[in-house]
């Protein structure tokens, strides 16, 4: 099966082979559910795999900046999931979804068979934490050159995901990307494409969220300017919204973007030493019952 669809109506803990949803948040879907408008916060962040700039493996540091930001919906990239001695086999998204009270989805681009035979699966890819109840999720494919293999080729492979939300009342697609970090742009623009046409399977108002890899001016990222409003532009006096390093600051290559009947009011980026990259926030209003997009099961 090429597209893993994990489809629930509660969270619930699991963990299979292309994919993980759980939750521990206690937010009912029908909270808050007068008026219109809802507010929500939402934050990018790649976690180098819990290390700091430090290079020391805190994840208590992650979900420190995560909940002192007041962030509600965080995508995650270089997410660990009992991977290795780099982040003690620990599954990362999971602490972190405990620790800070919310539900979780994982999905892995990486998916390995375990070292010993009682071991769990060694995985790495993105993930979503959201304090609102996740209703669907799925791990897309798009095309990757995989660091794992010797000899890679440009071939579809896993970790594009897609969480359905229920943000008191309005039904949000949120997806979290990261893109190919080599210096030829050739495999990001086959990925852009790639999410582009999965865009056009779930209809309404969307949030796209990640790590990008590239500049806002890299031509492979122009469909996503044209197609989405980045949330960045709203600082009007242009500070240069720079992600990475977080040790030295010098390229914006971390996104928030939103569709464009969305409204932002306000975004930022966070000065933090808890990983190599800077999170960036951005406080959103979405509007109930606009372009609500269709749970998968229920055509």
């Amino acid at each position: 099966m090429n597209v893993f669809r994990l489809m629930v109506r509660v969270a619930v803990i699991g963990v299979l082979a292309f994919g993980m949803v759980g939750g521990s948040g206690t937010v009912s879907a029908g909270e808050d559910s007068n008026g219109t408008e809802v507010n929500v916060r939402v934050m990018t962040y790649n976690i180098h795999a819990g290390a700091g700039s430090d290079g020391v493996y805190d994840t208590d540091q992650i979900a420190n900046v995560i909940q002192e930001s007041g962030a509600e919906i965080i995508g995650l990239q270089e997410v660990d999931v009992h991977w290795g001695a780099r982040s003690n086999y620990d599954n990362i998204v999971k602490d972190l979804a405990e620790q800070l009270d919310m539900h979780y989805f994982f999905a892995p681009i990486y998916d390995f068979d375990p070292l010993s035979e009682d071991a769990p699966r060694r995985q790495f890819g993105v993930a979503v934490l959201s304090k609102y109840p996740i209703l669907q999720a799925t791990n897309h494919e798009i095309t990757r050159l995989s660091t794992q293999d010797a000899n890679p080729e440009p071939r579809p492979s896993p970790g594009f995901a897609e969480a359905i939300i229920n943000v008191n009342g309005k039904i949000v697609p949120f997806y979290v990307t990261h893109l190919d970090y080599r210096g030829d742009p050739t495999v990001r623009m086959m990925q852009v494409d790639d999410m582009l046409n999965i865009f056009q399977e779930q209809s309404g108002d969307k949030i796209l969220v990640g790590d990008m890899n590239a500049t806002p001016d890299a031509q492979e990222l122009s469909p996503l300017f044209e197609n989405f409003t980045d949330a960045w532009s709203i600082n009007t006096d242009d500070p240069p919204g720079y992600t990475y390093s977080a040790l030295s600051p010098s390229k914006r290559i971390d996104y928030i973007f939103t569709s464009d009947k969305m409204i932002v009011q306000h975004s930022e980026v966070i000065s933090t030493l808890a990983s190599d990259h800077l999170p960036v926030i951005a406080d959103i209003i979405l509007t109930r019952g606009h372009n609500g997009p269709i749970l998968k099961g229920d055509e």
